[in-house]
């Protein structure tokens, strides 16, 4: 049985805000905006839209008769790109004008989905094989919070992923990991070797003084129970860094 820890959606919403626009009809201008955008996304998928234009693809299932646009360039304004969009937290969104439940929980659906797919990439496969789907699987999840977070990926003896389990989350700049803790759950798991993952929300991987010393401790008690470490990811905005590539393990 595998043990892959999901964020909760907020389930409990309205539906969009009312649209202001008269008889309940959309506006000419409005059907073939989105019409265009439609088939242009169908035609050359997103790779031929800009962040914000996708945004609205999303938008427009919320909010089926306004326009859309302006909150789009709003939360691209706010939040940077698309990733972050949607990965934002919920309480930062509620903040944005405009912006209800019956968004956010288009966006969140969004942001599952995502990880969702890049999950069933890496799940019960052999982690070495498979370690640049690992490695999406992590941005997926990781590169665009706010805070950092901790997660260890347990593998058994044949080095297959058997779980992925949220240890803590922090601030923008620290989070608490107790390495006993870590150890006590492999073996609870019967998982015999781990990688760990953490984010930097300032989108610069490099490790700290304090990642280095945890990451020691990690390794001698692991050690001390017959654990292996394979590694420690920090995974910033655009790219990651080995511990065990730099030399640090």
């Amino acid at each position: 049985m595998s043990h892959f820890a999901e964020q909760p959606l907020p389930f409990d919403f309205d539906e969009a805000a009312p649209a202001t626009i008269p008889n309940g009809k959309t506006p000419s201008y409005m059907a073939d905006h989105r019409k265009r955008l439609r088939t242009r996304f169908m035609d050359g998928g997103a790779s031929a839209m800009p962040d914000c234009e996708l945004l609205e693809l999303v938008l427009f299932r919320a909010i089926p008769r306004q326009d859309v646009k302006p909150l789009a360039h709003l939360l691209m304004a706010e939040f940077g790109d698309f990733n972050r969009v949607v990965s934002a937290p919920v309480d930062r969104l509620r903040g944005i004008k405009g912006v209800g439940d019956a968004i956010i929980i288009e966006l969140k659906v969004v942001e599952a989905a995502a990880q969702r797919l890049a999950r069933a990439k890496v799940l019960n496969q052999h982690v070495i094989s498979s370690w640049d789907a690992l490695i999406d699987y992590c941005h997926t999840t990781m590169a665009h919070r706010e805070t950092e977070q901790f997660r260890v990926l347990f593998l058994d003896r044949k080095n297959v992923l058997i779980a992925d389990e949220e240890q803590g989350k922090g601030t923008v700049d620290h989070v608490p990991v107790y390495p006993r803790e870590v150890a006590k759950r492999a073996l609870e798991l019967n998982a015999s070797a781990l990688i760990l993952v953490h984010n930097h929300p300032s989108g610069d991987p490099t490790p700290s003084q304090s990642d280095i010393d945890m990451t020691n401790q990690m390794e001698n008690a692991c050690e001390a129970l017959g654990l292996t470490l394979h590694d420690h990811l920090i995974v910033g905005k655009s790219r990651e860094l080995s511990f065990k590539s730099e030399g640090y393990l």
